[in-house]
């Protein structure tokens, strides 16, 4: 199932590349951006004698600037579990949590503009799909409703074709009456973050 999520991912990162502007010397953003996400985590905390667990995440996303004070973004991010010390019920502390794939739309809004230094301020809905870990009881894939809040900063070279971001996210995942214990029948929350590597590929 990782092996999916990691081919999904690569997908978008395949089809948010476009052609970068070799002459644009003005560090910034561009009309459109590629965030590729090499490297992050999400921490699921715990609730109602539910367990936490971390995931280690990685992913894609493609923002559009529709102004020096407005953007959407798109972004489509793997969580693949890792061995997380699972305390709940019987089970044996080396089963893993189930692998997760996030898919959602943001707006964001810089907070400083006009410098290669941008911090900014984000939220956004989509959805989070949890797959099966029979282990677990989740006996097939479940997907729940999610929300984000948070922000983060981003830097650009001088040369106006790449840069660095950081970001955090505050996650709430509206769960089902039907979804597996293991996850609960009430919203769980999250903290995510993650470091990337931007690419300005219309400028």
């Amino acid at each position: 199932m990782s092996r999916s999520i990691a081919a999904l991912v690569v997908a978008g990162m395949v089809l948010g590349v476009g052609e970068a502007y070799a002459q644009e010397t003005t560090p910034g953003p561009g009309f459109v951006e590629v965030t590729y996400m090499p490297a992050g985590a999400a921490l699921f905390t715990s609730k109602d004698n539910l367990p936490s667990f971390g995931n280690y995440g990685f992913g894609t996303a493609v923002n559009f600037n529709l102004s020096r004070f407005f953007s959407i973004e798109g972004e489509l991010a793997a969580m693949v579990a890792t061995t997380s010390d699972l305390q709940f019920g019987d089970l044996d502390s080396n089963v893993k949590a189930p692998n997760m794939l996030s898919y959602t739309a943001n707006a964001i809004v810089p907070l400083l503009t006009g410098h290669s230094v941008v911090p900014y301020a984000t939220g956004g809905v989509g959805a989070l799909t949890m797959f099966e870990r029979p282990l677990l009881n989740v006996r097939g894939d479940e997907t729940f409703l999610s929300g984000n809040v948070g922000g983060g900063v981003k830097w650009y070279a001088s040369n106006g074709r790449w840069g660095l971001r950081g970001d955090y996210r505050f996650l709430a995942t509206q769960s089902k009456d039907d979804a597996p214990i293991f996850f609960g029948q009430d919203t769980r929350y999250a903290h995510r973050v993650y470091g990337a590597v931007i690419i300005n590929t219309v400028k």
